[in-house]
């Protein structure tokens, strides 16, 4: 056991972690450690390297707002940008300094005695912290299905985050397993490779245009000039994606909106009438997330791609036998199969106040105070945690306003060696019944299968409003929410 007692420790060197880490630093707390389990910070912008991997969020927004990539090359960017935009901040805030490379959280307990929380990693060290900051992700777990016969494919298969790069897909019949997300950026890619590639698609998206700008050395030339200026770009982007929020609302004018922009594009790529019969949503739009994409429908009116609507029966040794009783052949199978969404905690065992532990507390589904703190778990400020994804605007700006919030909290903590956070029962559980109320009157909670859903129907990964709603509530900490106030008044005592 280290005999050190830092004042956090932060789980995870993606988004969340490196973005908690360097709001730390810039408010004079460096007393914390990042524990990564990889050898490389960046989460998901580090393990999806598929081909065509990009952000399909405006990069002016995908950002936070004191670190500005006023030399970014165009809207929409590719992982590797992505990637360099963490890795120049964590450098611009000496950020690797603070991180242990290859240490993989497994067990995290709460000492109430000592008011700490004993963090254990795989290799048996024990780090005590008065703050625990996971920064798990809700997109970081593959998800491969357990289709029957799966094990029984001779072929090569892998899962589109575990991209592997050294098969060569020329002259090869390929399979993408999924038609969502990652799969819209990597089919137009493949099919250019492969000598034929059938497109396994479970239901049909909307898809709007994605209108790519690059920026001209000029417009860049002005940003570094003009910091202001790309602060302008940023907020109207940020405005014109709030307004949009009014599209997953059931039945407004935007709603119906979103779903003409999204027909007219697909009426404009796609010919076929029968294609198009196929890539035409049967739900509530914005029930799923919402792609955006200029060169997925092009890809599927290729003379060597296929999309199979037909449900897989089973994997053989050579291929897939779908529903309808063909076998198609295969030698190589990617699965664009989504993630374990809504395993917040990832493998670790998290014990709280009492012996409490997080798996039973989220069994029937995951949820936290502001998607922050959860009950009888002391001190536990979750980054991106239940309730707090979007389907609207960025992710990179929750993130900051909860960075912000769990900050506050530590100067707290740092006043106060006898105080703990542990939010009240009953105001977890009307902030909790207040969200699902407000997430009945969107498109979220209506008739789809969405990875937003537990098994049960309850939405448990977005957030019921916007962005600016979401900073209204995290702006200050208020003590009242918690247990055992200390005699603090404010977190600026």
């Amino acid at each position: 056991m280290t005999e050190h007692t830092y004042d956090a420790v932060v789980l995870g060197a993606g988004y969340g972690g490196v973005g908690q880490a360097a709001q730390l630093l810039r408010n004079g707390i460096d007393n914390f450690v990042i524990l990564e389990r990889a050898p490389r910070i960046g989460g998901v912008w580090r393990d999806n390297t598929y081909p065509g991997a990009a952000c399909d969020t405006q990069s002016v927004i995908y950002c936070f707002s004191y670190f500005l990539p006023l030399r970014v090359s165009k809207m929409y960017i590719d992982q590797p940008e992505l990637l360099g935009y963490l890795e120049a901040l964590a450098a611009e805030y000496d950020i690797p300094r603070y991180i242990r490379f290859g240490e993989e959280i497994v067990r995290a307990v709460w000492d109430d005695a000592d008011l700490v929380w004993s963090i254990t990693t795989a290799a048996g060290v024990i780090y005590r912290t008065r703050a625990f900051i996971p920064a798990w992700g809700q997109l970081s777990v593959p998800m491969i299905p357990d289709f029957p016969g799966l094990h029984d494919f001779r072929g090569t298969s892998f899962h589109s985050a575990r991209w592997d790069h050294s098969v060569d897909m020329k002259g090869k019949k390929v399979a993408s397993i999924g038609a969502a997300a990652s799969a819209v950026q990597y089919i137009p890619h493949l099919a250019e490779a492969a000598e034929h590639l059938s497109v396994f698609q479970r239901s049909a998206n909307y898809i709007l245009p994605r209108n790519q700008h690059e920026f001209t050395p000029e417009e860049t030339a002005e940003f570094l000039a003009d910091p202001d200026k790309f602060r302008a770009l940023r907020q109207a982007v940020h405005q014109f994606r709030e307004s949009g929020f009014e599209r997953i609302r059931h039945n407004t004018e935007g709603q119906e909106e979103g779903v003409r922009e999204a027909r007219a594009h697909l009426e404009a790529q796609v010919a076929d009438p029968e294609l198009r019969r196929k890539l035409t949503p049967d739900y509530e739009f914005g029930c799923k997330r919402i792609l955006r994409s200029d060169n997925y429908y092009p890809a599927l009116t290729r003379k060597n791609v296929s999309l199979i609507t037909d449900r897989i029966e089973r994997f053989t040794a050579t291929g897939i036998i779908t529903a309808d009783g063909t076998h198609h052949e295969f030698d190589v199978v990617v699965f664009g199969t989504g993630f374990h969404s809504q395993s917040f905690q990832g493998d670790v065992e998290v014990i709280g106040r009492g012996g409490a532990r997080l798996a039973d507390r989220w069994a029937d589904a995951a949820e936290a105070y502001l998607g922050i703190v959860v009950d009888d778990f002391p001190n536990m400020f979750l980054n991106y945690g239940p309730n707090t994804n979007l389907n609207h605007n960025t992710i990179a700006t929750m993130l900051e306003l909860q960075h912000e919030y769990i900050v506050q909290a530590i100067r707290v903590l740092l006043q106060d060696p006898n105080y703990a956070f542990d939010v009240r029962s009953d105001v977890l559980r009307a902030f909790n019944d207040r969200v699902q109320v407000e997430l009945e009157k969107s498109s979220y909670s209506s008739d789809c299968s969405s990875w937003y859903k537990n098994a049960a129907g309850r939405v448990v990964n977005n957030w019921s409003g916007t962005v600016e709603e979401y900073r209204l509530l995290t702006e200050s900490v208020n003590l009242d929410d918690y247990r055992h106030a200390p005699k603090l008044t404010s977190v600026n005592a």
